[in-house]
This record gives C-alpha cells, sequence and structure tokens, in this order.
C-alpha cells in the first residue's frame, strides 16, 4: 500500500481558523446575552383603526388632502398602557358605575365593567401631528 503524503496546513492557516471560531463564539454569547437582557420586548397588540376626515364625532371619508388615523387599542396591551398613565381623571365619558379616564397629551385610556381596557390615539397623516383618536 503505497503512502501518501499529507500537508499539514501552514500555522498561519490554523491560527485564522482559530481565530474564526473565537470570534463566533464570542458573537453567539453576545447575542444570547442581549436577547436575555432586552429590557424592553414587543408584546402582541390587539387594534382596530380608522382612516377618515374631518372631525372624530363626524368623521368622513378620507380626502386626498385630509386623511386622520384613529387607533383604538384594547385587551392587556390597553391595560398596560393604562397603568402607566396615572392619576384617574376627575371626569369620565359615559358616566357608567366604576369607569375610570386616564390621559396624557392626546393620548386617552378608559376602563368600564362593560368595556374592559381601552386606549385611543389619532395622527393626521398630512400634517404629521399627533391629534386625538377619541372624544366624549
Amino acid at each position: 500500500m503505497p503512502i501518501i503524503p499529507v500537508s499539514m496546513p501552514s500555522q498561519p492557516t490554523i491560527r485564522r481558523v482559530q481565530l474564526g471560531a473565537f470570534v463566533l463564539a464570542l458573537m453567539s454569547a453576545t447575542f444570547a446575552i442581549a436577547q436575555e437582557l432586552w429590557p424592553a420586548p414587543a408584546k402582541p397588540l390587539k387594534a382596530q383603526y380608522n382612516i377618515y376626515s374631518g372631525e372624530l364625532h363626524n368623521a368622513q371619508p378620507p380626502t386626498r388632502t385630509e386623511r386622520k388615523l384613529a387607533i383604538e387599542i384594547s385587551g392587556q396591551a390597553a391595560k398596560d398602557i393604562f397603568a402607566s398613565l396615572y392619576p384617574d381623571a376627575k371626569v369620565t365619558c359615559s358616566g357608567e358605575p366604576g369607569e375610570r379616564l386616564r390621559a396624557k397629551g392626546e393620548l386617552w385610556c378608559s376602563f368600564s365593567p362593560s368595556s374592559g381596557y381601552r386606549c385611543w390615539l389619532g395622527y393626521d397623516l398630512r400634517a404629521g401631528k399627533v391629534i386625538g383618536g377619541a372624544s366624549c
């Protein structure tokens, strides 16, 4: 049986492979740690939206020059947002016993025994400005 000479990789090639493996392991470890330490992970959102023109209390179909966005968030996301917007407002919209209203700027959230937690926000898509997403 003939002996076939096998050439060993050169020293620089071995070092490059070792360095590449080390960098890969370091990147993997860094990514794993970053995933564990992410301070504010994204959560699911249950929402509805409406694109309209005019005013909320008299919404019309959107036009070429006027488009506004109203978003209603409900469920756990609305509960989490509501909990961040304290204290309760002194007034409520419906007068339903047990209703609570909280607002900061144009973001409104409410809790009512019949509807649960809901939040509203709006945006004027043409002007690029935050607007109310609900009205009492």
